[in-house]
């Protein structure tokens, strides 16, 4: 399985959105990321539904939809039917994390949990096998172009042994700092998707650097 590259239009120029949505249509990309704060989970706030279905409208490939809020189980649905094909919600954000999983999955999502740069990843085991992804955050969720955390990847090598043994073909993506220089070391610790914004964004030519970090030296990779 080739690595998943998901550019995050948190990072477009949303003067210009639908210009950046068709270079993705038309990129080696393969997810749009869908960043979603409230400015209460996260000292940001982004966009919402009006955004999120002005994409859909242009996007011709599925929608990894992001979720940094507080109480996400009262939006699923909403999300699900805005055109997300991927709802991920933090694990931080979720008193009953079983329940709103089973919501994602129930609403016909595929549901994906994310993990901020200070929760181990220990505590997703006894919920591993309900899951399609986990998102392991390599900064502080709320805000782009912040510097990778390194501890990120002991966290993925931990995460991708645990999932190897329980859940296989489980989905690890890394969100956060991720750009040409780590990927291919991230992609050695068992990650599989990768979020990529200012990396894309602010390149010189964005069609090419989706290329490139698509097209890492298969020979490198361990999925």
């Amino acid at each position: 399985m080739k690595h998943i590259i998901a550019p995050s239009i948190l990072s477009a120029d949303f003067a210009n959105l639908q210009r950046d949505i068709e270079m993705i249509n038309q990129s080696e990309a393969d997810w749009f990321h869908v960043d979603v704060m409230d400015g209460v989970f996260v000292p940001n706030i982004s966009f919402g539904f009006p955004v999120l279905k002005a994409v859909k409208a242009h996007a011709k490939k599925p929608l990894d939809v992001h979720l940094m809020i507080v109480n996400p189980e009262k939006y699923i649905q909403e999300f699900v039917d805005g055109g997300a094909a991927i709802l991920t919600v933090h694990y931080e954000a979720c008193t009953h994390l079983h329940r709103v999983v089973q919501m994602i999955k129930n609403a016909g999502c595929k549901a994906c949990v994310a993990l901020n740069p200070h929760t181990p990843v220990g505590l997703l085991k006894d919920i591993l096998t309900d899951l399609d992804m986990v998102l392991v955050m390599s900064v502080n969720p709320g805000f782009g172009g912040q510097q990778f955390i390194h501890q990120a990847i002991n966290k993925i090598i931990e995460l991708r042994q645990m999932a190897n043994e329980i859940h296989p073909e489980l989905i690890i993506e890394v969100d956060g700092g991720v750009g040409i220089s780590n990927i291919e070391s991230l992609i050695k610790a068992g990650a599989n998707a990768f979020v990529a914004g200012n990396a894309i964004f602010a390149s010189s030519n964005p069609t090419q650097m989706i290329a490139d970090l698509k097209n890492v030296d298969a020979r490198s990779q361990q999925i």
